[in-house]
């Protein structure tokens, strides 16, 4: 991400939902992020996957054995596969893994759980092909990852190899304090914007419900997680939290925290030494679980 794209979705996400329709805001997103270059060794291809839309991302030189399920970030009422795919990418081509990214239905048309009904769709569908799976999301996507690996371990499905989470919003009650006391560092959200995104996205459902906050779940029996997420921003405890909470329930986890990064700083990859060192470490950790998950 330029520092011209930083600013202009910054000034996207300050204005709110308030007063612009869906519609509006998707296409102020995708304007921002839906024509970024993938690379030369990107091929994207349309497809269903459990009946979903979806795009497989194939990187020149992905061929290991397995894939990443990869769930976009945009408060559960912007974004698309196409955006998802600007973070699929890079990490198929350094983990070796292909990937495809998912087109989740998306708040208000389709409120919770709508979003999580697809992701486990498309989940169930790469298990029963007998692949390893590695699931990733950045945002929301990450939220919707945790809340589908639940549902997944209720269905009674095999759990993926593993799961990472980019700055994961894992609390749509908005009861982390970081909600509050991070405001000044976030140079994208507020305690208001978020609140926004999360009434829209319940659509009346209780906020605390375990696939929508999985942040308040039962954690036992999940597959090892890598969780990133930077300082300087309101949803740093949406990822502590998770984290405590997880490793007090006997998950394997992860955490990398980086100190005065932006939310889903990954996407400065290029520019900034740390997103790119971020991307090898869950490119990394992607290769790893998929090698655990070909053996079992």
């Amino acid at each position: 991400m330029s520092a011209e794209e930083r600013e202009a979705a910054r000034g996207m996400m300050q204005k709110g939902v308030v007063g612009r329709s869906p519609e509006e805001q998707r296409a102020e997103f995708d304007e921002l992020f839906a024509s970024r270059p993938l690379g030369d060794d990107v091929q994207l291809t349309e497809r269903t996957l459990g009946g979903v839309p979806a795009l497989d991302v194939r990187v020149d030189g992905a061929d290991r054995a397995g894939v990443i399920l990869y769930l976009h970030g945009g408060g559960y009422v912007i974004g698309s596969a196409r955006t998802g795919a600007n973070l699929a990418a890079p990490l198929s081509r350094r983990s070796g893994v292909p990937a495809v990214s998912l087109e989740y239905r998306l708040a208000p048309e389709h409120p919770f759980p709508a979003g999580i009904h697809d992701a486990l769709a498309a989940y169930r569908e790469l298990v029963e092909g007998g692949q390893p799976v590695v699931v990733a999301g950045d945002s929301a996507g990450g939220g919707l990852a945790l809340g589908m690996l639940i549902a997944a371990r209720a269905e009674g499905l095999p759990q993926p190899a593993g799961a990472v989470l980019f700055s994961p919003w894992t609390d749509v009650a908005l009861t982390g304090p970081s909600i509050d006391n991070r405001g000044d560092y976030d140079p994208l959200f507020s305690r208001a914007n978020m609140a926004e995104s999360a009434a829209l996205y319940l659509g009346g459902a209780d906020p605390r419900n375990e696939l929508a906050s999985p942040v308040l779940a039962d954690l036992k029996g999940l597959p090892p997680l890598l969780v990133q997420v930077g300082t300087a921003e309101v949803l740093l405890d949406d990822a502590l939290r998770l984290v405590a909470r997880a490793a007090e329930q006997e998950v394997d986890v992860s955490l990398d925290v980086i100190a005065g990064a932006p939310h889903v700083f990954q996407y400065f990859a290029g520019f900034l030494p740390e997103a790119d060192e971020a991307l090898d470490h869950a490119a990394t950790f992607i290769a790893t679980r998929i090698r655990s998950g070909a053996a079992n």
